[in-house]
């Protein structure tokens, strides 16, 4: 039997459509606009450019529009992440956010199917994941009303391997860091965002030196 063909929408119904969004404001709204609450974000930079300072203040701003989990696959919940969560005050969402502490791609998403699961998700790193671009569609696809946020190792100025510049096409939030500052090229805004500075010092400083 032959699978039941989807219907199609006139463009007065997709306009009429209720969509969730983020309501950014400042210089979260200035780097990347209103973004949808569901979807997928991959954020990338070589080590030693802020990175890992900048996902951890993105987590906690978006802590006051969702619950937030944080796969820490890479640096389990050491030494280095307990630095990271003391140093951007992570304990003030403790309520809201969550360290999971190197969990399979195949238990997140039975996480995910939970009733008041959170619904926001931070996965660091896509290249810990084990994940190849079907199994990122197919996560991706199994939780359509989450918003993921890959983190991924660069390759010049590129996330890391053929599957991560894959998920950047894909994705409807791109954002690379160098510099201490993001530079964000979002689908939710019309022209570039403003690159939002990470460390102010530290941006000033690589300024310097090209």
């Amino acid at each position: 039997m032959a699978e039941k063909m989807k219907r199609a929408y006139s463009p007065i119904e997709v306009l009429q459509m209720k969509r969730k969004v983020l309501e950014f404001g400042g210089a979260w709204e200035a780097s990347m606009g209103k973004p949808a609450a569901s979807g997928t974000w991959i954020i990338w930079g070589n080590s030693g450019n802020g990175k890992s300072s900048f996902v951890m203040q993105l987590a906690k701003y978006l802590c006051q529009f969702d619950k937030v989990i944080y796969d820490s696959l890479e640096e389990s919940t050491g030494l280095s992440v307990q630095k990271s969560l003391q140093r951007h005050g992570m304990a003030e969402v403790s309520r809201r956010f969550q360290i999971l502490d190197r969990e399979s791609m195949e238990d997140l998403s039975e996480r995910l199917k939970r009733k008041k699961s959170a619904g926001i998700v931070i996965v660091d790193s896509f290249q810990y994941s084990g994940l190849n671009y079907a199994g990122y569609k197919k996560l991706k696809e199994a939780h359509p009303g989450k918003l993921l946020i890959f983190i991924s190792h660069a390759e010049g100025t590129r996330p890391e391997g053929r599957a991560a510049k894959k998920v950047e096409y894909d994705a409807d939030v791109k954002i690379y860091v160098e510099g201490f500052k993001a530079t964000c090229k979002s689908r939710f805004m019309d022209v570039p965002g403003v690159p939002f500075v990470i460390w102010e010092e530290g941006a000033k400083k690589y300024a310097l030196k090209e």
